[in-house]
């Protein structure tokens, strides 16, 4: 006899840190780095282009009313054309502006490098997203798992009621009661498994992985440390906005340096550059050019005084997030001291439950109680079992979320 083996399909599973290293990846607006690069490197192109030689072609033909005439008697000079034709190609090229290229690429890299980071912030701000339906989803897996131990219970149960009820041992219907608690398991299964299913699809699309009803959702150990200094990108966008403005402050300090420029254009036209030659004749030019904005009215001064608020203003922005934020991780810290209390309790609950369960199981075999009595104690436990779950839960969101805001 041949024993064909058939591969066994692993079921996937994933993590929470899972999710927040693919929101970073699939996540649209994870695009925008690359993009925003590649307009970076367009603009530093564009600037490093005034480096380079300028040229200008022109052409033009012309026809005055009038012409220079020369006032000389019996003068052998011919008097110019009406009609005159001039085509010339000039040269530009920048010798020296103090640095203004330079700062301005340097301005460019510094707004990239503030766009990219507010790209980052915008990308972890969707951490606390992600926790919300990571232990949403979390809570169903272990309701359902919870459910089915109160389902097989049930059917354990059933089992011995009807055998009790064959021998008249136990009055009779009383196995229909647990029929009937065994239905609303199944539409609590039903109901489970839809949440979960509206669930998974919500985080599927967040972080850009397929996921499904199959998936397994690993419950993570978070541990927290409760010290004050933050590791929060927010600081590191601030970080950035005070270098763009030092490089605003650069770059304006540098708008009033004078430029010099080395030009030479040659021609060809009628006339040329000597006016007394009425003909078509070549030409050119060389030379230099200064610019020099020595006045501008203070303008210059009061950008620089207006980047100084500026930078004040950021400073003030980090003032208020490290409060705001701070004041946050006091709100979690006493979430999760409360939560850790009520879990306590939880347990004291539930080991009280199980010994009127255990009562109550008791009572119905001889038969004390009835089938409805003893299911009200198994749904008490049951209960009380699917709150501390829910605490549980609740209690690894409010670590993960303190974590988040300390940026951990």
């Amino acid at each position: 006899m041949t024993i064909i083996t058939l591969p066994s399909i692993a079921q996937q599973s994933i993590t929470l840190k899972e999710c927040y290293n693919l929101v970073v990846k699939n996540y649209p607006m994870a695009k925008q780095a690359l993009l925003l690069d590649k307009q970076n490197q367009l603009d530093a192109e564009v600037i490093a282009s005034t480096k380079m030689p300028q040229f200008n072609l022109d052409a033009q033909a012309t026809y005055q009313s009038d012409v220079i005439e020369i006032p000389i008697p019996n003068s052998t000079i011919e008097p110019l054309n009406e009609d005159q034709y001039r085509a010339t190609l000039s040269v530009n090229q920048l010798i020296y502006n103090g640095g203004l290229t330079d700062a301005s690429l340097n301005m460019k890299t510094a707004q990239l490098k503030t766009k990219q980071k507010q790209v980052e912030v915008t990308l972890y701000q969707l951490r606390q997203r992600i926790n919300q339906l990571y232990f949403s989803i979390l809570l169903t897996q272990e309701s359902d798992a919870l459910l089915k131990v109160k389902q097989a219970q049930l059917n354990a149960k059933l089992k011995e009621i009807k055998s009790g009820i064959k021998y008249g041992m136990i009055l009779p219907s009383s196995d229909k009661i647990l029929e009937a608690e065994l239905l609303k398991i199944n539409q609590q299964f039903q109901e489970l498994k839809i949440n979960k299913i509206a669930l998974i699809e919500t985080l599927s699309s967040l972080i850009g992985e397929s996921l499904d009803a199959t998936t397994l959702f690993q419950s993570p150990l978070i541990e927290i440390q409760l010290q004050k200094e933050l590791y929060r990108p927010e600081l590191e966008l601030f970080q950035s906005k005070k270098e763009e403005i030092e490089s605003s402050e650069v770059l304006v300090s540098k708008q009033n340096s004078p430029k010099l420029f080395g030009f030479a254009t040659g021609g060809y036209g009628n006339p040329g550059l000597n006016m007394l030659d009425n003909s078509f004749q070549p030409f050119y030019t060389v030379g230099f050019k200064l610019n020099w904005n020595v006045f501008d009215w203070n303008t210059n001064k009061n950008k620089r005084k207006s980047l100084a608020i500026t930078k004040d203003i950021v400073d003030n922005e980090i003032e208020t997030f490290k409060l705001n934020t701070n004041i946050e991780l006091n709100k979690q810290q006493k979430e999760i001291e409360k939560v850790e209390i009520i879990i306590a309790s939880d347990i004291e609950i539930i080991n009280l439950r199980k010994e009127v369960l255990q009562t109550a199981d008791s009572q119905l075999k001889n038969g004390v109680i009835t089938s409805s009595a003893y299911i009200t104690e198994l749904t008490n436990l049951y209960v009380d079992e699917n709150t501390l779950i829910r605490h549980k839960i609740q209690l690894q969101l409010a670590k993960a979320n303190y974590n988040v805001i300390k940026g951990q």
